[in-house]
């Protein structure tokens, strides 16, 4: 009996502990429906407006199952061309990808964070539970659209669709253990102990946030490059849009095609602005030098913001600005930390710190921008669409050395601009706290009570004078002691002289009403503590004088 009483309560443990991955493998499938879901009742929306629908339903749900596989990275071979030969499809919507990898990162961190009553899983366990569900479901999804008019490339689901969906849950299992930039608990403790005393978190972290930011800024500048051509061409872009919806209702699928490529097109404008440019097919090129060859350029209304043929402008060098602007953006987020605003020499990172930092950041927003180019264009064809967008060796190398060659020597000049600044405001610093030292009261105020501070009474009281600062040194301090209860305290002068030795004593009167007429203009003022030399003048009718217990 005894047994089975202890043994009892371990037995919820145990099965919460093994109901954990099943949880995040539920949470994985669960992520990749809710995908499904939202594709397929967007598609089935079109397909029931659309006038000229003549696949039936099941056309429809089959296209929903392709395009969620081409969000993942899968490219698409299509089928019912014109020719009869298959035409590859591997140009990702941008947009559209975003929702799998939010869904599959949300599932991942939800499913590392311990629920009250139930253990807290691993993260290598998570990540792959997650993973798994995830993946069963787009192998489900995969054998069902393989008889559609679209069907998928067998190379593609592994690389890079199954990839896409192992780093999106690894980036949710790192974010829910707290985003640590550091080794493994496993490493050896002589490594943590060696990357602590150079800094290595910190440095890491900087060397993240500039690529980020350097990255951000060259997305942010190709769209605005891409805004600036499309009004700059709008006739021929209105033009391109009624030439293929005809109507408002197949306008609508037009414009959410449009919406959903609008990142592809910020990206495009990047590689613009690095230079390399972008393919429009495998004879034709477009950079800011020139737009050479025979685009083969189909009807759309992004592409109408292509220059038009020819050799480029001074506005279209305009265009060089948006990585000047990316390679400054990286020193800048270098030098917020390698030194920070106000800080000395001796807390600031030192030269060749700061210029590796900068480096680094250079070339994670050059990885950055390949990784982007890479995915944002692909193959629309066989023949002369085979190539269709940036290239993204040459677009991450154009990235790299832009803020390599303009990031690492800003943030240099801005190292040193800083650090004079701050040493001249720790200066100023060390002046004021000098000063006020020696401006500090040399009395305080002598209460009978913590808190208590002395008030002037109206029977005879004694009345104490606190110090205002407006005085000049040189001036005595004194105060009016006035008859009354209690031990009499005599102030002293600013040098430290106790005020009877500067007033002798010829009576209390003649001192009170010289304490008056000294300290007529002044606030009151502070009081040493007593100690044995502060003694009480006599006052006349007194025996002699007394001292301060």
């Amino acid at each position: 009996m005894t047994q089975v009483t202890e043994r009892s309560p371990s037995l919820p443990a145990e099965q919460g502990r093994s109901a954990v991955p099943a949880f995040a493998f539920l949470r994985g499938a669960l992520a990749a429906g809710l995908g499904l879901g939202a594709l397929a009742v967007l598609v089935m929306t079109l397909w029931i407006s659309s006038p000229t629908a003549d696949n039936g339903p099941g056309g429809a749900l089959h296209t929903a199952a392709a395009l969620w596989l081409l969000a993942h990275g899968a490219e698409l071979i299509r089928t019912d061309t014109l020719g009869g030969a298959p035409a590859p499809v591997g140009l990702v919507p941008l947009l559209l990808a975003v929702m799998p990898v939010w869904l599959v990162h949300r599932a991942a961190r939800d499913a590392l964070e311990s629920a009250e009553g139930r253990p807290a899983p691993s993260a290598a366990g998570t990540f792959a539970m997650v993973s798994g569900g995830y993946l069963l479901v787009g192998a489900a999804v995969t054998f069902y659209a393989r008889s559609g008019s679209l069907s998928v490339s067998a190379p593609s689901l592994f690389f890079p669709s199954a990839v896409v969906v192992m780093g999106a849950a690894a980036a949710g299992v790192w974010t829910a253990s707290g985003r640590p930039i550091a080794p493994p608990s496993w490493a050896p403790v002589r490594l943590h102990e060696k990357l602590a005393r150079t800094r290595f978190s910190e440095r890491a972290e900087a060397v993240c946030r500039s690529a980020a930011a350097g990255v951000a800024v060259l997305l942010g500048g190709g769209a605005l490059l891409v805004a600036v051509a499309l009004v700059w061409h709008a006739q021929a872009a209105q033009q391109s849009f009624v030439q293929l919806s005809g109507d408002w209702e197949g306008g609508v699928p037009v414009l959410l095609l449009a919406l959903v490529l609008v990142p592809n097109a910020a990206v495009w404008g990047a590689a613009y602005g690095l230079g390399p440019g972008f393919a429009l097919g495998t004879a034709s090129t477009v950079t800011p030098l020139a737009f050479s060859g025979r685009p083969a350029l189909p009807v759309f209304p992004l592409l109408a913001a292509v220059p038009a043929q020819g050799p480029g402008t001074v506005l279209n060098w305009a265009a060089g600005a948006v990585p000047v602007v990316a390679g400054v953006t990286v020193a800048w987020f270098t030098v917020r930390r390698a030194a920070p605003a106000h800080a000395g020499r001796e807390e600031a990172w030192s030269l060749w710190g700061t210029a590796l930092t900068a480096g680094l950041g250079a070339v994670g927003c050059g990885v950055g921008t390949a990784a982007l180019a890479a995915a944002a264009g692909g193959p629309l064809g066989i023949g002369a669409l085979a190539e269709f967008g940036p290239v993204w060796w040459l677009t991450g190398a154009a990235a790299l050395a832009w803020t390599a060659l303009l990031g690492v020597p800003v943030a240099l000049l801005l190292r040193a601009w800083r650090l004079r600044g701050g040493d001249g405001w720790r200066a100023r610093r060390v002046a004021q706290e000098t000063a006020a030292a020696k401006c500090a009261p040399e009395a305080q105020v002598l209460a009978k009570s913590p808190g208590q501070v002395p008030q002037e009474s109206d029977d005879g009281g004694r009345r104490w004078w606190k110090r205002s600062g407006r005085r000049d040194e040189d001036e005595d301090e004194v105060a009016e002691a006035v008859p009354g209860p209690g031990p009499v305290h005599v102030p002293v002068r600013a040098s430290g002289v106790p005020a009877a030795a500067a007033f002798p004593a010829t009576g209390g009167a003649a001192s009170a009403a010289a304490a008056d007429e000294r300290s007529d203009d002044s606030a009151p003022y502070d009081f040493l503590p007593t100690g044995p030399w502060h003694e009480r003048t006599a006052l006349p009718g007194e025996a002699g004088p007394s001292v301060d217990p």
